[in-house]
């Protein structure tokens, strides 16, 4: 079954790097329409906005911090102007940091529920005059969020709040035609591995391997193609559920 896009409206939050980027391409290149951002200027956003340059299509990457509510509303009035309309969203963009509970700053705590949480709130709700039937809310999520991750409490809590969200409003945006899902991956190798040091990575692979049922870690495109999937019409009868992408870990 191919997963096809051709002319939907996307937007898809923080697709510069990592699994965003790989969602934003893959959605691309399967015939959508595709508005993303990202925070901070890089070399990633160079490159991302060059590839998309040579896919068919209608594609935006534009600068917002999702963190700022007065940025994710730009950012809808952007898809607005630009698409007139929206089929799907993807709230991917994030941010963790690891710190004991015990020194958890009151600041840190809400940088990152705002931008793990608060921002998918923010963007549905200002989305909803452009999503029509048939259109499709993926939130991505963390297997971490029923496992429970050491240092990262608030970080697990955005994402174990997310899933409350979902189902919420799966059940009240349903008859309008609104479809809303979980995507809560396990652990993806995306291109900060090749950043670290090589032991590190290598111990990381080896850690994780152990623990999960196939014994690798997932890739970027294993992880889009279930997104595409929810997002595309083949998923019509899906919502309100957490699609856990995580090897069997």
């Amino acid at each position: 079954m191919e997963l096809a896009l051709h002319g939907k409206k996307l937007i898809v939050t923080g697709g510069t790097r990592g699994i965003g980027r790989g969602i934003v391409l893959a959605a691309a290149r399967a015939g959508a329409d595709v508005l993303t951002c990202y925070r901070q200027e890089s070399e990633a956003v160079d490159s991302l906005t060059a590839a998309l340059k040579e896919t068919a299509g209608d594609h935006h990457v534009l600068r917002a911090d999702v963190g700022d509510t007065a940025e994710v509303d730009r950012l809808v009035g952007e898809a607005k102007d630009r698409f007139g309309r929206l089929d799907g969203i993807v709230n991917n963009a994030g941010v963790i940091s690891h710190i004991p509970f015990a020194e958890l700053p009151a600041e840190e705590w809400s940088r990152i529920l705002d931008t793990n949480l608060t921002a998918a709130y923010r963007i549905i709700q200002q989305a909803l005059p452009l999503l029509g039937a048939g259109s499709s809310v993926v939130n991505i999520g963390s297997r971490g969020a029923a496992a429970g991750i050491p240092l990262r409490a608030h970080y697990t809590a955005a994402k174990a709040a997310m899933i409350g969200l979902t189902r919420s409003l799966a059940k009240e945006l349903g008859p309008q035609g609104i479809r809303v899902n979980v995507v809560a991956p396990g652990v993806i190798e995306t291109e900060a591995f090749a950043t670290m040091p090589a032991d590190r990575a290598d111990g990381m692979r080896a850690t994780y391997s152990r623990k999960t049922a196939l014994a690798r870690l997932g890739t970027v495109e294993e992880l889009a193609g279930p997104v595409l999937f929810l997002l595309s019409d083949a998923a019509a009868y899906i919502t309100g559920e957490t699609l856990n992408v995580d090897g069997g870990i």
